[in-house]
């Protein structure tokens, strides 16, 4: 996670892929195998602070690390090290191996971006009925102020603030992902505004991602006093 709160990789319970993330002003190489084990890397020097995490699912299987520190600042770290008990390595001359030269970059010709299809009208989901569906068949319903969006494949993830709690199954965090199924969802968010949104919970097969899904034609209204007061009323009305 870097400074200004945002996961880097591995975040919101979705795993990612293998390779390089820019993070903190350097790349973060990261590896993982097919067993338990995951390897993170960084050439440095990092900008900021990074936070790692582990979620632990088994009993510790132990976690190693390494860092390198530039020469006027091994010392006063090194006193503050004996004094917790560590025992740093000493700093190693770094080989620099010579670099191949290389040959003038070909720029290939630029190729026309396709331009994308227009999304098509959603269905009209008005009335008090559909509230009343999607609220009770819902596991979260909730305020939400709408901070971006990434269209990428065929969905679309909105990252949001939870501002109000109406209903929830499970506990949520001050800052979520609420993935709708498409490119053009329905209804699109629009972003800086605040919504009232009904939400599930889809958890794949084999448990590696768990998600806040926003179902196609679902409940997502712009918040208002009066939309408060509905949604608070078809609460109400929902079977035991």
């Amino acid at each position: 996670m870097g400074g200004d709160g945002r996961y880097v990789l591995n975040g919101n319970w979705v795993v990612s892929p293998a390779g390089t993330y820019e993070a903190a002003g350097t790349r973060v190489v990261y590896t993982r195998a097919t067993g338990p084990e995951e390897t993170l890397r960084a050439a440095g020097p990092t900008s900021e602070d990074l936070l790692l995490q582990v979620l632990l699912q088994e009993p510790n299987p132990g976690i190693e690390f390494e860092f390198w520190l530039p020469r006027e600042r091994y010392g006063p770290f090194q006193a503050q090290a004996q004094v917790l008990g560590w025992s740093p390595r000493q700093p190693q001359p770094r080989e620099v191996e010579p670099q191949p030269l290389e040959s003038p970059t070909v720029i290939p010709p630029r190729t026309p971006i396709p331009t994308p299809e227009p999304c098509p009208p959603c269905p009209d989901t008005r009335g008090r009925a559909h509230r009343l569906l999607h609220y009770c068949g819902s596991d979260f319903v909730f305020r939400a102020h709408v901070l971006g969006r990434i269209r990428q494949a065929q969905e679309t993830r909105y990252e949001v603030r939870v501002q109000l709690i109406y209903k929830n199954r499970s506990p949520l965090r001050a800052l979520e992902y609420v993935w709708a199924p498409s490119r053009c969802p329905c209804p699109p968010l629009a972003l800086h505004r605040d919504y009232l949104l009904a939400a599930r919970r889809l958890i794949s097969p084999d448990g590696t991602q768990d998600r806040l899904l926003l179902p196609h034609a679902g409940y997502a209204r712009l918040w208002s006093p009066a939309e408060d007061s509905r949604v608070r009323l078809a609460a109400r009305h929902c079977p035991l």
